[in-house]
């Protein structure tokens, strides 16, 4: 455990990846999800039925299950500079077995990002995500891109 938790403090103190990454997991309560997606770690923890908390090098974000599908999602990126707060929603089902899909979108005065993926569970506690995601600052280029990664469930 210490050593996952050294790795991923390393891989944010190192500037590695941008942009909201993370994919719409589904955890159990008390379940904690370390993953990699678009050049980017992110770490993330169920609290309870409801609330989701997650920390990744320019997001620190919090997910809101309204249903067992909907989440509301409230975040800050660059929250260690001049932070932009932004908020969202996300929708998650299951596509076939072993294979949930999911949309999100989020946005801020400063950018709007829309995410499609789908996490594909390849053994127990470990999932391979595959998405794409739209990225449109209001200042700067436009920024779309495929994305592959895994998330490791504990």
């Amino acid at each position: 455990m210490k050593k996952i938790i050294l790795t991923v403090a390393a891989f944010f103190a190192f500037g590695i990846g941008t942009g909201f990454a993370a994919p719409i997991n589904n955890l159990a309560n008390g379940q904690t999800a370390v993953g990699y997606l678009h050049d980017s770690l992110y770490i993330e923890h169920k609290l309870n039925n409801n609330l989701t908390l997650g920390l990744e090098k320019h997001d620190i974000y919090g997910q809101y299950a309204i249903t067992n599908n909907i989440r509301a999602i409230i975040g800050s990126r660059d929250y260690h500079s001049d932070s932009s707060i932004y908020v969202g929603a996300a929708y998650n089902t299951s596509l076939a077995p072993n294979i949930d899909g999911y949309v999100s979108l989020v946005g801020s005065s400063d950018f709007a990002e829309a995410q499609v993926g789908a996490n594909v569970n390849v053994a127990p506690n470990v999932d391979i995500n595959v998405d794409y995601t739209a990225f449109r600052p209001d200042h700067g280029s436009d920024r779309n891109r495929f994305g592959l990664g895994a998330t490791f469930k504990f």
